[in-house]
């Protein structure tokens, strides 16, 4: 049963570890977060708009009794992947939403817009986004400017993903008697994933292999402060992670760099070489801290949009906005 369209609003993050969705209205706050765990498939068409609203539904059903809103007229929609397999969600998402819900006025957002949203609002400069994945946006507030998050076989340098392979990989080189390896990190591979020989058939038939990946991040966090291998392999994220704010930071004038997502949760052994990093590429920029993440993001874009306010520079590839024609 289609819901009639209203004064409440619906955010949703939707990114490498799945999906986080809250409901509210302008001024009156939201509903605390519901969440899946399923990251959303990709398929031939890129993100399936079907798989999304499997499990986005039944969470917007469990939120809306509670939500205080007469209906949702607003739906925003941060999606990690939207800039390059984004076709098939442009295409049905906004239509999915009107039949379940009625919404009337759809954005459909890259996650890392949403995060730039969430982390420093209206504001010039750069946010890297760094959890399972990784990508790095930056504004004059006239248009963006993306560097990295094609993914974990391509890039997404000094994600999570990133760090987990490295630290598998560094277990592998010390079973094998390879140089390069880490007796601790293997110690730690085989604590969470059994013998490591058997590794390959236990990840590659996975569709979930990016979060899988990401999951022995904090096994090498956590060895990198007696283990070379694990702090060199942190080190180089932090590399990776300042290459990529550099690369989309407004170059001259007021500038600010925001860091968000559950990577930074790892601590110093990744937060102190990348606070130097940032001082050397970027020095004439100011550190502040994130104000949210991308789902609070998601919620100040659905916020303006729903007031008819909204100030985010256009571009369609990451930020497209319709409003589905009533049936």
């Amino acid at each position: 049963m289609r819901a009639a369209a209203g004064d409440g609003f619906l955010a949703v993050d939707s990114g490498g570890s799945g999906l986080r969705v809250v409901v509210g209205a302008p001024g009156r706050g939201t509903t605390a977060p519901r969440e899946s765990r399923v990251p959303v498939r990709t398929g031939p068409r890129g993100i399936d708009p079907g798989h999304l609203m499997e499990q986005l539904v039944p969470l917007v059903r469990d939120l809306l009794p509670g939500a205080g809103v007469s209906g949702l007229g607003t739906a925003v929609v941060g999606a990690a992947g939207l800039a390059t397999l984004g076709d098939a969600l442009r295409a049905e998402l906004p239509g999915a939403l009107e039949r379940e819900f009625g919404v009337r006025t759809v954005a459909l957002v890259a996650d890392a817009v949403a995060a730039y949203a969430g982390a420093l609002g209206r504001r010039r400069g750069a946010v890297v986004a760094a959890g399972t994945g990784l990508v790095a946006i930056g504004t004059d507030l006239k248009s963006w400017r993306r560097a990295d998050g094609w993914g974990h076989l391509l890039g997404d340098c000094g994600g999570g993903a990133w760090i987990g392979r490295a630290g598998l990989e560094a277990a592998l080189r010390a079973h094998d008697g390879r140089s390069g390896g880490s007796a601790a990190l293997l110690a730690r591979a085989e604590e969470s994933f059994g013998p490591v020989r058997e590794l390959p058939g236990r990840l590659y038939p996975r569709t979930d292999r990016p979060a899988v990946l990401a999951s022995f991040a904090p096994q090498v966090a956590a060895c990198a402060g007696s283990d070379p291998v694990a702090g060199g392999i942190l080190r180089e994220a932090a590399r990776h992670m300042a290459d990529s704010a550099a690369a989309v930071c407004p170059a001259e004038g007021e500038a600010y760099v925001g860091l968000t997502g559950g990577l930074f949760g790892m601590g110093a052994a990744l937060l102190v070489p990348l606070e130097e990093e940032l001082e050397r590429r970027l020095p004439h920029a100011r550190r502040v801290p994130a104000a949210g993440g991308p789902l609070e993001g998601s919620v100040q874009i659905a916020t303006e949009l729903a007031r008819g306010s909204l100030t985010l520079p256009p571009d369609e590839a990451m930020v497209y906005v319709v409003s589905p024609k009533r049936g």
